[in-house]
Parts: C-alpha cells; structure tokens; sequence
C-alpha cells in the first residue's frame, strides 16, 4: 500500500490508476431507469455504501484509491459520511465506516490520509470560458484599475520589449470602477502607444477600447455605420471614441490576426490546470468557433485535456448547420463534450447593453441592445430540439428575458420542455412574472453568484430600485420551482468556485459588505450553494449519472479541502486552500506540486 500523509512542503505522487472500469459502466446503464428518479437517488447513496450491500473484492480486485478518515460531503443522502471512500477503476466503489472501506486495500492501493478534512464532489463551473481564460492569462491584467491612466500604464507595461506593430491584449478594465464612470476615449491612449494596435476588452466582454492604430489597421473610421445589436461610441465631434459595444465587436473581430493553432492548445492546457487548482473538474465553454474546437479534439485525442469541458457552440451559421448534421460529440471518457449551443439575446448592464422594458434609470432613453430577434432564437431552438442539441441563451436585461422566454415557449409548442434543458444564462434582471415562466417551461436559471457582489455598487443605479425585485434572483428561481445551475463566467469573473460560494451565501464583497448582504433575501445557504455548483450544474449538462454527488458508481471527481468550506466562518471561505483535485480517481492537482507540462 502506498500511504499519502497530508501536504506540507511536498506533495504526494501522482496515482497511475486506470481511468475508467467497464462493470460499473454496465451496472450504470443498466440500472439507469432507476437513478433517474430523484428519491431512488437518495435510496441508492444510503444503500449502496452500506458494507452488507458491497462485499469487499479479493486479489487482483483490490480498490486503487483509498481515502481514509475524512468528511464527506455527499450533495446526496446521507449529506455528511464522517469515514473512508474506496475508488476502483476511477468510480466510487464505497463510502462509509473506515475499518469496512481497508477491506478493501490491497499492496497496490494508494492511500491517502485525511486526517478528517473535508470532500466534496468535483466543483463544476456551469458557464465559463476555458479559451478565453487561457487567453486572458497571457495578456495585460486590466481588473482593479482605479483609472483610466492605470489601465494605460498597465497596457504600456506589457507593450514593452515587443515589436513595434505588435498587437497589445489587455481584459478587465470597468470604467465603473474609476472617478469618472463614463466610457473612456481613445486619445490618451493613442498618445501613449502609437506604435501598436491596442485591444483592451471590458471585464464583462461586452465592449472593447481600440486605439487609433488599432483602428486603422481594422480599417474603422468615422463612416462606420452602427450593425444591428452593436455600437461604435462617438464622442462631441461625432468621431469614433474607440469603443466598441456588442454586434460592433464582432463585426471587425475576424480582421484581428488568427491565434496559431499550437497558441490555442498552450491556452487550454494553462487555463485547465489553473482550474484544477481552484476546485474545478469540469468547466464550460461557452460559444466557440471551429478553431476553438479544433484545438479541444486535437488535446483530447492526444489525452493531454486533464479537466472536463463541455462546449457550446457559436451561434454562426454554417457552423451550426455542419453539428447539426453530424449530431453531438459526447465520448466516454468524459472530458470533451458537444452537445450546446450559445445565443445571445441582448448585452451587458455595466456597458448598458442589456436590454430593458424600460429605460436604464441613469441613462434616459436607452432600453439597451437585443443582438438577436426572437425569431431566429425560435429558428435555432426548433431545430436543435430535433438534432439533440441543447441550447444556452444569454439574457440579462428583463426586456432580453422576455424575448428568449417568448421565442423558446413558441419552439417548445407552447408546453414546457424540462427534458431539453435548455438554460438561461445570467437571468439577471428578471421581471417576477418571468421568474416563474422560466421555472414552468422547464428553463434551466444559468447564474453567477459574483455577478451579483461585483454589480451591486452600480446595479441599482443603472435599472433603479423597482427592477432590483428580479435581480441576481437566486432564492426567487428557487422558490418557483426551478432549477439553478451556478458558475463565474470566467474570466469575467475569477476562476474560483469558493468565491461564488461565498457570494451566494453573503452577497458580501471581500470586505464583509454591505453588512446584511446587498439584497439578503436572495441568499442561498451553503449546502444550496454547494449543490448549485455540483449536482445541479451536472444536471444543466447531462451529466447528473456520472458526476455531481459521492453516489456509488459515479466518477471519483473530488475536492480535498484544507478547511471545511461547509462550517468554516463565511469570511474564512475565500482563503480555503485546496490540498488535493481529483478527476476519476486520479489526482490532477496536489498543493505543493507543479502540473504536469
């Protein structure tokens, strides 16, 4: 037996378990009729760990994986089991008393010892970008600047030593966050590097700041003429500000230089394992394009993609049209799924891209932008519904709400269609009638608890005190009876699960405020929390029979925590070090130790 003690300075070495075991694979599928239903759910996780139900295997039978002396949270029934967990072949093979689970030890199981810290299921992020995280993590850091003049010193930072025409990436600038909240202009920055195009996208990737050698090279000029659903902002004298809102984006991006293809692997690998660190087995990736997926078939073949990522596609045409002939991808192995797709029916509220029934209260006359029509939601719906497809929409304005409610009811014919479980994604300004639309058409309430604490210093202003009764509604979807899905929407947020943890159950920024929590009522209580980033969020994938919960039989995706996220002091949460991540069974992440290149 190999004995793992708890990590210090140095980290255990990595298991070389199998990956996956054919009997439980057929005891799953034949027994799925059964673990579809929610209460036999609660009955096989009490049954199935119980020792005279499992008889401990002989010989060669031994688990690989022993966890001994830990608490485990199960996301199931029993919700705590204070013992051990064997895992064979990568799945759960029995959860329970310690002196029954060494049963099952063997000379080659590998323990690890933890002398009573806490687990969980695999953290799993419901809406996210994997790409485009891997893409942030090699460009300027604009999160946090205070000012206009930070975000460009931060930019000239990381122009510095690369060729002159070069192109400067930087994300995460919020001209909330500065004295003077209106959109910036692009001359200061010109000024400060007139020798590189200059691409700064908003923390919310709904808007862009170019500068003027950007712009030239994009072959933008004062003659542009605003695309349906997109902006480009002008100033006094009617010339381009240099930013660019929504549609507007999208329509130049393509003359941008294409990422190589050895760059978008490199992205995805650094992106994963920064993943893993923080609790996260299975992510999403949320609109992607052909190269895109082509990168992720390109990892998973060669096995190098060592976290779970299921793809949704980018509403363009004939990208659509080519999955939708083909079917979905969805391997056995798990780790790179197709099976979505990604519309988009309005903006962003921090760049007043949103769409709203009524104008934004700060901004007198704008209801915001809807960047698709009803119909052609309708259109993609109908015909996803036939091909397997599962679609994702993004609504975030009450008015964009509303439009995806009436499209989607007109493709399902009018009856709810919780089968599909097609999401909302955001829902963050809702009127109350349309709470309760969501959860009777089935809809699936797609949300980020750090939306929620990132928005409230401005939200209020921006849509006023009456439409603040739907907003960031998480208790809301829950008492109508639907469904919530939880994620970050990395990285426009951070890629930290506890931190959404956090917020779901404080609605507190970092500093403890507002002291009550910005909208309390809202608030969701830990183990809500934690089911809405484990077994919910598998359910809004397809994937509540193998992930989401420590049943019997599912995948051994775990979360090993320094402190107990579940009864720690809330303001403690944030800090929780992760000690080890594991993804069927083996361990992909270990504190202390380096990822494997």
């Amino acid at each position: 037996m190999h004995l793992h003690q708890p990590p210090t300075t140095q980290a255990p070495p990595r298991s070389t378990i199998l990956r996956r075991g054919v009997f439980w694979v057929l005891l799953l599928s034949g027994f799925l009729w059964f673990f579809s239903d929610p209460a036999a759910t609660e009955s096989r996780a009490a049954k199935a760990s119980s020792p005279e139900d499992i008889a401990a295997p002989s010989g060669d039978d031994h688990a690989s994986l022993l966890l001994r002396n830990g608490r485990f949270y199960t996301v199931s029934t029993p919700a705590i089991v204070d013992g051990s967990m064997v895992v064979q072949n990568g799945r759960i093979a029995f959860l329970g008393a310690t002196e029954e689970a060494l049963r099952w030890a063997g000379p080659q199981t590998q323990i690890l010892e933890l002398e009573g810290r806490a687990v969980t299921p695999g953290w799993i992020d419901a809406h996210s970008h994997l790409l485009n995280l891997g893409a942030a993590l090699e460009q300027a850091d604009l999160h946090g600047a205070s000012t206009y003049e930070e975000v460009i010193a931060r930019l000239q930072s990381a122009a510095a030593g690369l060729p002159a025409g070069s192109w400067v990436e930087g994300r995460g600038w919020d001209q909330n966050d500065w004295p003077k909240t209106d959109f910036p202009h692009h001359q200061a920055l010109s000024e400060a590097l007139p020798n590189h195009p200059v691409w700064a996208t908003r923390v919310d990737g709904h808007a862009v700041l170019l500068n003027a050698r950007a712009m030239a090279e994009l072959e933008l000029d004062d003659s542009v003429v605003n695309p349906s659903g997109g902006l480009y902002l002008r100033d006094d004298q009617e010339g381009l500000s240099g930013v660019l809102i929504d549609n507007a984006i999208d329509a130049v991006a393509s003359r941008r230089p294409a990422a190589e293809p050895q760059d978008l692997s490199r992205q995805l690998v650094a992106a994963a394992h920064h993943c893993l660190e923080r609790g996260l087995t299975t992510v999403t990736d949320m609109g992607l394009h052909q190269a895109g997926l082509d990168a992720y078939q390109q990892l998973d073949e060669t096995n190098q993609l060592p976290i779970r990522s299921s793809v949704y596609l980018t509403d363009h045409a004939p990208l659509l049209e080519r999955w939708m002939s083909q079917g979905t991808r969805w391997d056995e192995d798990l780790r790179f799924m197709v099976r979505g797709i990604k519309l988009y029916a309005d903006g962003a509220l921090g760049s007043r891209g949103a769409a709203l029934v009524e104008p934004y209260s700060d901004d007198e006359g704008n209801l915001g932008l809807l960047t698709s029509s009803g119909a052609h939601m309708e259109d993609v719906a109908r015909r996803a519904l036939d091909a397997g497809f599962q679609v994702g929409v993004h609504a975030i304005g009450d008015r964009g709400g509303l439009v995806v409610l009436d499209a989607l009811e007109r493709a399902f014919g009018g009856k709810p269609q919780p089968q599909a479980r097609f999401r909302m994604e955001h829902a963050q300004v809702m009127r109350l009638a349309d709470i309760q639309r969501l959860a009777q058409l089935g809809i699936i309430a797609s949300m980020q608890p750090t939306h929620a604490t990132s928005d409230m210093p401005w939200a209020g202003a921006r849509v006023g005190d009456h439409r603040l009764e739907g907003a960031y509604a998480w208790r809301k979807v829950l008492d109508a009876g639907g469904r919530l899905a939880l994620g970050s929407d990395f990285p426009v947020e951070r890629a930290a699960p506890l931190l959404g943890f956090y917020a779901a159950v404080t609605r507190q920024d970092l500093e403890g405020e507002p002291a009550d929590g910005w909208l309390p009522q809202e608030r969701l209580s830990r183990a809500e929390a934690l089911r809405g980033f484990t077994l919910d969020a598998a359910y809004s994938l397809f994937l509540e029979e193998e992930l989401g919960s420590l049943d019997v039989g599912k995948r051994a995706d775990l979360v090993i925590f320094a402190q107990d996220p579940m009864s720690v002091a809330t303001q403690e949460l944030p800090t929780i070090a992760i000690d080890w991540t594991l993804v069927e069974g083996e361990i992909a992440f270990a504190r202390g130790e380096s990822p494997e290149s």
